[in-house]
């Protein structure tokens, strides 16, 4: 739900009831199949050079009573949102997916990517006044990688050593890590490793981004203001940006088409012609990498049975799915992550379904006529269609899914990580990144409790190999291995399908994955 008050520009009582009038229209009745297929319409562009000031509203997937500012542990999307006002990293992705400096001036390494020499930009200042230095980033990278710390989303940092690090002089940051690590300017551009200052208090955050805080009430909605001394010549152009939670579909969209927000992220797909039809309104399709997995736990039966893992990935009929499920706003999944990785094995055969041999593996595993609970939640656009059109693929060998949707709040709770068989989505991550974030035994969000010694052999190397070539081989073994027995289900690779009013200008294609624009609203304004 959002927040109630004069912010959305209107009161709790009258937002209510315009909702429960527009549910009429948009409720259940929007199917997906027929709704959503076909290109978006290309609204045209704000012209005019930026206009400052201003109130920007946004209504953001999720949410729940668990959210938080903490910048080292965003898990929903409105967790995200706010990470990408109030913080800012080392490094960042482009729009085209391509690493640059940002809060860093550069980051160099030995032959063996065992140390490495941070430069920090000159002038950047914390909200609070105080200029960004090499001892922050010191506390920041020791915080995110102190095992006694909850903050752990940021952990594909693990090489680094807490005593390896050093002060040259305040602009500069000498890093020496426990294990080789080529991907290490990849995991400092992860939204999860913002610079925070020496002493950070996640209830008073403080960070270098284009917002400060001004107020927050998870589950509802927070507010940030300007941040006048912001390092990015002339950004942020918006004086505020409201960002409000939405964990209902038909809420968020109705929030949009009646002002109440200026724009939303996860488009339901089967609103797309409503939105698209309505000419205050532009949609915004980026091709990503994101992927929406399907996750089964390998190590409880029945998926500790790789012919159960190798069964299920069979039954799926990915492009119905992305059909059905996506509009055909997506291409072809193929059970492996990082599709947009120069290194991804593209030589693996595109796998198809086949129930037959589906039905083969469970009598094989003894496990014919079985029966599993997916646990599915809204926590991004397709995750509960994706859930009901599985069930319904599966049950053609004999598979009865019981579907139990939660909401964010359980779903992310503590059961959290332990789920049997469920569901999550990722943004755009490299495969070395990406596998430090999920595929290791001490990945931080390691949902299928993957801990294959050959591959974490291979993945291992492949972090310690300078050579792009030989990189490249030990990363194709390593996603063989996956691609064989891992407990992913990539089925699709969907587009980031996001809406706003035609006012909103600025926001751009984005290939990261991460809604409207990785959440740019520092490079965002409000046209006249």
């Amino acid at each position: 739900m959002v927040g109630s008050g004069s912010t959305w520009g209107s009161n709790r009582r009258d937002f209510l009831r315009y909702l429960a009038a527009g549910a009429v229209a948009l409720g259940s009745g929007a199917g997906l199949a027929g709704c959503a297929g076909g290109p978006v319409r290309k609204a045209p562009l704000p012209s005019g050079p930026p206009r400052y000031g201003g109130r920007l509203r946004v209504g953001v997937v999720g949410g729940s009573s668990k959210d938080t500012l903490d910048a080292h542990a965003p898990v929903t999307h409105p967790d995200e949102a706010r990470v990408f006002q109030l913080y800012e990293t080392l490094m960042r992705f482009d729009e085209e997916y391509r690493l640059e400096p940002a809060l860093a001036e550069s980051i160099e390494s030995d032959s063996q990517a065992m140390t490495w020499t941070v430069r920090l930009r000159e002038g950047v200042e914390f909200h609070n006044g105080k200029t960004l230095s090499a001892e922050d980033v010191i506390y920041t990278l020791r915080r995110i990688i102190d095992p006694a710390d909850p903050q752990s989303g940021a952990s594909g940092l693990s090489a680094l050593d807490p005593e390896g690090m050093r002060s040259m002089d305040d602009r500069t940051v000498r890093l020496t890590l426990s294990t080789p690590d080529v991907a290490l300017p990849e995991q400092l551009a992860y939204y999860a490793s913002g610079i925070v200052p020496t002493g950070y208090d996640p209830k008073r955050p403080v960070g270098t981004g284009p917002f400060v805080f001004d107020s927050f009430i998870p589950g509802q909605q927070s507010v940030f203001t300007k941040n006048r001394n912001y390092w990015r010549s002339g950004q942020p152009y918006l004086d505020e940006v409201v960002i409000g939670d939405f964990p209902d579909d038909t809420a968020r969209v109705n929030a949009l088409l009646g002002g109440q927000v200026d724009a939303i992220d996860q488009v339901p797909l089967g609103l797309i012609r409503v939105l698209d039809a309505d000419p205050n309104l532009r949609l915004l399709e980026s091709r990503t990498g994101a992927w929406l997995p399907f996750t089964m736990r390998v190590d409880r039966p029945p998926f500790d049975d790789v012919r159960v893992r190798q069964a299920f990935r069979l039954v799926v009929d990915r492009q119905q799915m992305i059909d059905q499920v996506l509009g055909g706003h997506g291409t072809l999944g193929n059970d492996l992550y990082s599709p947009l990785d120069p290194l991804y094995n593209s030589a693996l055969p595109q796998r198809t379904r086949d129930v037959a041999k589906a039905r083969q593996l469970l009598r094989e595993a003894g496990k014919e006529n079985l029966e599993v609970e997916l646990v599915t939640s809204p926590v991004a656009a397709g995750t509960v269609e994706a859930a009901q059109v599985f069930a319904q693929q599966a049950s053609a060998a004999g598979i009865r899914v019981n579907v139990r949707k939660v909401d964010t709040g359980e779903f992310y709770g503590d059961n959290y990580l332990s789920w049997d068989f469920a569901q999550d989505f990722w943004f755009t991550r490299n495969f070395l990144p990406q596998a430090s974030q999920s595929s290791l035994p001490d990945a931080p969000f390691n949902e299928t409790h993957w801990a294959d010694p050959e591959f974490i052999d291979l993945v291992s190397r492949a972090r310690s190999t300078t050579d792009q070539a030989a990189r490249k081989d030990l990363i194709w073994k390593a996603q063989q291995i996956e691609y064989e027995r891992g407990g992913n289900i990539v089925w699709g690779i969907p587009n980031q399908l996001d809406a706003c009013g035609v006012r909103v200008a600025g926001l751009r294609e984005d290939r990261s994955g991460a809604p409207l624009n990785s959440y740019g609203f520092g490079h965002a304004w409000l046209a006249s």
